[in-house]
């Protein structure tokens, strides 16, 4: 559903002194939840901050076994599994994560969806399709899906999937989520600052060596060397979602692959939206949303939320944006 671009730009001073102290900033980069990964760790040793990136990985990993749709034993298979059979218990982490993942799908009016695994496949961007889905295809691809029908039963920590053949995923969630999970861990060991990019979903906390804020630049999706705006965050994160990488064109048109969960049709008009708040998962999960409601829509949901705010560039390569954010200048 989602596909994360790689041109948030962040930039940090490797060996400093700040105030008494010397820190160092290592940054290794790998692969984990099947993208890329940038761990940035502030701290007074080089071999302080690996067993920090060490412990980090290990979070990241803990959380794809649980969440993980591709792995058999995670507890998100055993739900999918029994959809239309019977509830399945799970832990209360799970648990909780999907009922904010349905508490998003209500505020956002079904844009944001983890039942968007319930569609069948009948868009393809390998290049393979060269006519668009009939609409019979199109209705019957989405009739499994709607979060109204994954039941919570918090007592028991059960969740039940109404339908038979239903599906949840974290596509548009998950490494939000675990770059947010990660940053906790960090934060409650008394890491000094640092960065988790989950392939531009990021989170920061603390601040770089020097004292001064972390520094992302968002680029012209189109043109990545091109940065059109410089923003500091400040124990803050942000995410994106893009349709410029996976996309096919048929006849002349576009057909973006984030696909609307209510409708099964490309989502139109936007290029590439980023979110930023406190949560790198809200982030992860409102980028997806907006993207699919438009920007009007978008922006006018995103003015009404408390600490959040919105950069959309649209299709014509043109900036839009909520309330909070000042820059002036178009890619």
């Amino acid at each position: 559903m989602k596909n994360f671009p790689l041109y948030l730009l962040i930039f940090f001073t490797v060996l400093v002194n700040s105030q008494e102290k010397k820190y160092v900033t290592l940054v290794e980069t790998m692969r984990l939840m099947g993208s890329r990964f940038d761990i940035t760790i502030v701290a007074e040793a080089e071999s302080a901050a690996k067993k920090n990136i060490a412990e980090v990985v290990a979070e990241i990993s803990r959380i794809e076994k649980i969440i993980s749709s591709w792995d058999e034993n995670s507890e998100t298979s055993e739900i999918n599994r029994n959809a239309g059979i019977k509830p399945v218990k799970i832990c209360p982490e799970l648990f909780g994560l999907i009922e904010r993942a349905i508490k998003v799908s209500e505020i956002t009016d079904g844009a944001f969806d983890i039942s968007y695994a319930s569609m069948d496949q009948v868009w393809k961007f390998d290049g393979t399709m060269k006519y668009p889905p009939t609409p019979e295809q199109i209705t019957t691809s989405i009739a499994r899906v709607g979060y109204e029908n994954i039941i919570l039963d918090q007592q028991n920590s059960t969740v039940f999937l109404k339908k038979e053949g239903m599906r949840i995923g974290f596509g548009a969630l998950g490494k939000g989520y675990a770059a947010e999970k990660a940053k906790a861990l960090m934060i409650s060991k008394k890491v000094f600052a640092g960065v988790i990019n989950a392939s531009g979903d990021l989170t920061t906390w603390g601040r770089q060596a020097t004292g001064e804020k972390w520094i992302v630049g968002i680029s012209n999706p189109l043109k990545k060397e091109n940065v059109f705006s410089w923003m500091p965050l400040d124990e803050s994160s942000i995410a994106t979602s893009g349709n410029y990488e996976k996309y096919v064109v048929i006849d002349g048109e576009k057909y973006s692959h984030i696909i609307d969960p209510r409708t099964g049709y490309p989502s139109k008009g936007v290029n590439s939206v980023s979110v930023l708040s406190k949560s790198a998962e809200l982030c992860d999960a409102l980028a997806t949303a907006v993207f699919i409601m438009g920007i009007d829509t978008g922006i006018s949901f995103i003015n009404q939320l408390k600490g959040t705010e919105v950069i959309i560039v649209d299709s014509e390569n043109k900036i839009h944006k909520s309330n909070g954010i000042k820059f002036d200048n178009n890619p």
